[in-house]
């Protein structure tokens, strides 16, 4: 690998004064390239007294014969600042050189934070690099050789004045971002790189645990190749409506409205019925792909007349023929050839390739079209950031509306090649723990209240093959993750995400086996949703103001990268509020810690405004549960709802399933245990409301438009 084949992105930030440079990770060839980028340049290396090298970068330095040596347990760091300000005299550059460090693929700072604290508290001018490896973290469908060896990204220069370790996090990831956006994979079409992965990857399989069947993944593109003819002659709309849960039958659907150059809308057949006809009317779809047991089983569905239904179960089995043929011709042909034949390169990069209906938690549904570009970013995220073997195996039973459930579940298996397992309903644990156990799946995604019904109903035997399990869409508590981990030997790890965002931003994964004279990164961090994907940059603004805030502090979380989606169906109102110079508002709160853990505090439509105090939601819930000492294996139980009040702006009420009759006395008690514990009176519920059940989402999250017309109610 040589240094030409090192790619340098905004050289043009490069200052003519003397600064420190610090890259988020250094090889030699990449170390050759700093050199050559700063040549003509007075150039210091910088090493910490401590840290290990490889062989070449070791030999380099010493034959360079021009370096400092730092030490970051020094107690004086400004001092040592001090010392090294000579080497950025007459536009000289200070370059620290990472050592060695052990993380998992496609982490961004490979820097460890004590040596970097140290860095920052020297107080001189900072250049970040962001070093991104795309030949270490491509798709299985890529070429490595056709991709650059690194791509040296020169962030903005932050002033000695301003220098801190929030601001250097903040830098180096925004850098990141404009590194892993200039992939020419983003380019490309999903439909063609699906292509490509199902003709790689043919002996994989989609295995159906609702009747037991396979198919291996070659049938499964001749089949959904013949299947997208038949919907070009069905429709003229440029989307298409599926309304079918996780199976070899929902898997072929999305895959065949790709293949007919069109938009898939997998329709949330859980919702209500007005928020299913106004997916239905912003999607504009005149078909529906379902199965006729399907359409009896969900009844209460708002079916359109059975002559704008596509029944995949009767269509499938009259195309047989063709289906045979395609599978040869498949088989022949290459997949560019295959592609161009089948015109998949016509809609790629920035165009549509899905639809996907927010859950409506807290309103109308909003349309979120994601692009080629957004979905495999996105894939390419995780599926570096995962590292997984061949021959893996993944269970798909979260719903195909859910964006976990599409872009997971979906997508990534078949461009990967990883064997999916998939089951209807991700509530039936009893059903999904045998087929963990029967197709020894590796990967479980689901969400805490989903994890609660393997905690009553399996045994410890049928998930020895898990490798990693991931909880998404609401908060993991800590007791769960710990009565989980005690039954199951593997602990669950909780991720982040949101439809906007393709979904995956951030995950916790298992850290690194120790290596001698090694330094090990950690990848997961307890209470955190772990560390960015790659190729995400994030910024914190504050709620009231909107100023910008440094990551260690509680701010409104922003985004940008790849993954980010560019506005809501005709909703230009809507996507004002949330994009900003491609930077995308969550809405929710939450920081980043020292080593890069981003921490959700709660979302701001679960903060009540209490006399000038911001009071959150799920803090006050998990306060509630300590203090009721709530079983983390049962259902959900409490919610906080925030209502109108006169005097104070806001009050929060508690709803609960578990009153008694006595409901202003329960308050009463509780206030008191609340304030034992160290809560504020301020966040100490103003009253308690019996409900039947607390209502939620098909996807595990709290339903929070129908706990707030509960509160309504009183």
């Amino acid at each position: 690998m040589s240094s030409s084949s090192n790619q340098i992105l905004h050289p043009e930030r490069l200052p003519k004064s003397g600064a420190l440079v610090i890259p988020s990770r250094l090889d030699h060839p990449q170390l050759l390239q700093l050199e050559k980028l700063f040549s003509g340049r007075k150039i210091t290396w910088l090493i910490e007294e401590k840290a290990h090298y490889n062989a070449q970068i070791h030999s380099h330095l010493e034959k360079s014969g021009s370096g400092s040596m730092f030490a970051a347990s020094d107690a004086a760091p400004a001092a040592a600042g001090e010392q090294l300000k000579p080497a950025i005299a007459d536009g000289g550059v200070l370059i620290y050189v990472p050592g060695t460090a052990k993380a998992r693929k496609a982490t961004t700072l490979h820097i460890p934070t004590s040596h970097l604290k140290a860095l920052c508290a020297f107080g001189l001018p900072v250049v970040p690099i962001a070093v991104d490896c795309p030949r270490e973290s491509g798709l299985s469908t890529e070429n490595p050789s056709s991709l650059p060896a690194a791509v040296l990204a020169i962030g903005q220069l932050i002033p000695a004045d301003q220098i801190s370790l929030p601001l250097y996090q903040q830098r180096v990831f925004e850098a990141a971002e404009e590194a892993f956006s200039s992939r020419s994979l983003f380019k490309s079409s999903l439909a063609m790189v699906l292509l490509q992965g199902l003709k790689k990857h043919s002996k994989n399989k989609v295995l159906d645990g609702s009747d037991d069947s396979e198919l291996t993944y070659d049938k499964v593109l001749a089949a959904a190749i013949v299947f997208s003819k038949f919907i070009k002659e069905e429709t003229d709309q440029p989307r298409v409506a599926i309304v079918l849960p996780p199976g070899k039958a929902g898997l072929i659907a999305n895959l065949a409205v790709l293949f007919a150059g069109k938009i898939p809308v997998n329709l949330n057949f859980t919702g209500g019925h007005e928020a299913i006809k106004s997916s239905i009317r912003q999607a504009g779809v005149d078909r529906f792909i379902t199965a006729d047991p399907f359409v009896r089983k969900v009844s209460s569905f708002p079916w359109p007349p059975n002559r704008d239904l596509i029944f995949i179960e009767r269509v499938l089995p009259t195309l047989k023929k063709k289906i045979v043929k395609w599978a040869i011709v498949s088989k022949i042909l290459p997949a560019a050839v295959l592609g161009s034949l089948l015109g998949l390169n016509k809609r790629r990069g920035e165009d549509e390739a899905l639809l996907l209906f927010t859950s409506g938690s807290s309103g109308e549904p909003k349309g979120v079209a994601l692009s080629h570009r957004n979905v495999l970013a996105n894939v390419c995220q995780f599926a570096t950031r995962l590292n997984l073997e061949s021959g893996s195996a993944i269970l798909g039973s979260l719903p195909l509306f859910h964006s976990f459930g599409c872009t997971v579940t979906l997508w990534f298996p078949v461009i990967e090649g990883i064997n999916l397992v998939t089951y209807p309903s991700p509530l039936d644990t009893k059903r999904l723990a045998e087929l963990i156990a029967l197709h020894q799946v590796n990967i479980l995604l689901a969400t805490p209240t989903f994890l609660r019904g393997y905690m009553k109903r399996v045994e410890p035997a049928q998930l020895a093959s898990l490798k990693l399990v991931v909880t998404g869409a609401e908060k993991l508590p800590m007791s769960l993750a710990d009565a989980f981990e005690a039954k199951f030997k593997i602990r669950p790890l909780e991720g982040y995400g949101l439809t906007e965002t393709s979904p995956a931003t951030n995950v916790n994964l298992p850290t690194p086996q120790p290596v001698a004279d090694t330094v090990i990164l950690e990848a997961s961090r307890n209470g955190s949703v772990g560390q960015l994907l790659p190729g995400l940059a994030i910024k914190l603004t504050d709620p009231a103001t909107d100023q910008n805030v440094p990551l260690n502090q509680q701010g409104i979380i922003w985004f940008k990268g790849s993954n980010v989606f560019s506005g809501y169906l005709n909703n230009p109102k809507k996507s004002e509020e949330v994009l900003s110079d491609g930077w995308f508002r969550t809405g929710d709160v939450g920081r980043v810690d020292e080593d890069g853990f981003l921490y959700i505090e709660g979302r701001l439509s679960r903060f009540s405004k209490i006399a000038g105090e911001m009071v959150p939601h799920e803090t006050v819930e998990a306060a509630i549960a300590k203090a009721l000492g709530l079983d983390s294996e049962a259902e959900r139980k409490i919610a906080i709802v925030g209502v109108p009040d006169e005097q104070k702006g806001e009050a929060i009420l508690l709803l609960s399933t578990i009153s008694g009759p006595a409901l202003e006395q329960e308050c009463i008690d509780l206030r008191y245990k609340l304030l034992d514990e160290g809560l504020s009176s301020l966040w100490c519920p103003k009253q308690i409301i019996a409900v039947p059940e607390i209502p939620v989402l098909a996807s595990g999250k709290l339903d929070i438009k129908s706990c707030e017309l509960l509160a309504q109610k009183r």
